[in-house]
């Protein structure tokens, strides 16, 4: 009963590094993805350390290629020293991750502060030039969010870029996808997305934060399983010194 008990487990410990060399794939795709789409709407935010999830989970990602190699290995041989090893290092792993999670939460409640106290200053900063920054950013989010203005088209009226070009209009990244005869004129306000920006912008940087945190809390729990049959193969092997290897079949004392 003890014996299938510990091969069972060294099969399912075999199998979960398998999914750890995955994982590491996926949890480096979300935190590239989460770099990138932060990218677009920097400008909507000051605090850097929002990104301090996206960093750590990229970091966690690489140590856990590294872990699966270790933990296959050492399954496979029944190591005493790698399977400790292999266990030690999930245990930060699994550390790691519990915080990713608790700062994917802090932050995600920051970033509608974020969002609300910096997207005035950067649609005053608009001039309408592709080599202006601020302007590429909010052109970007008007076209991809489907808004116009901070709550609605009418806030452009405020800014300094409405009052310089003298023409009663808004940026054509106002105007709908479906209406090619748009210019972006205020005298035809049907032709122009109705949303503002502010909700849509805050609404998808929690999204993005959510990811990250359903990820980590994802993976968390796989490695929670792994950490058990690592021990459970770790206490066989030191109650019955005699074991079988996995793979060969072979005895060794």
């Amino acid at each position: 009963m003890g014996q299938c008990g510990i091969t069972s487990s060294k099969t399912v410990l075999v199998f979960l590094n398998l999914i750890f060399w995955a994982a590491a794939g996926i949890l480096c795709y979300v935190g590239a993805y989460v770099f990138i789409t932060y990218d677009d709407y920097d400008h909507f935010f000051e605090d850097v350390y929002t990104l301090i999830p996206a960093v750590t989970i990229i970091a966690v990602g690489a140590l856990l290629f590294i872990i699966g190699l270790i933990g296959c290995c050492a399954t496979v041989r029944e190591s005493y020293c790698g399977l400790t090893t292999f266990v030690v290092i999930l245990l930060l792993v699994f550390m790691t991750e519990v915080a990713v999670v608790v700062l994917g939460y802090i932050y995600r409640a920051k970033v509608e502060d974020e969002v609300n106290s910096s997207i005035k200053k950067v649609y005053d900063e608009y001039n309408g030039t592709n080599s202006n920054a601020q302007s590429r950013a909010i052109d970007y989010v008007q076209r991809q969010l489907q808004c116009c203005g901070i709550h609605n088209y009418s806030d452009w009226q405020y800014t300094h870029w409405y009052e310089e070009s003298k023409n009663n209009s808004v940026p054509i990244s106002c105007c709908k996808n479906d209406v090619a005869t748009c210019t972006g004129s205020l005298t035809h306000p049907e032709d122009l997305y109705q949303e503002g920006c502010e909700a849509l912008v805050v609404k998808k940087l929690k999204e993005i934060m959510m990811y990250v945190i359903w990820t980590a809390l994802t993976f968390a729990a796989i490695q929670m399983l792994g950490m058990l049959c690592a021990c459970v193969v770790l206490f066989r092997r030191g109650r019955d010194p005699p074991y079988e290897l996995l793979i060969t079949g072979g005895t060794n004392a």
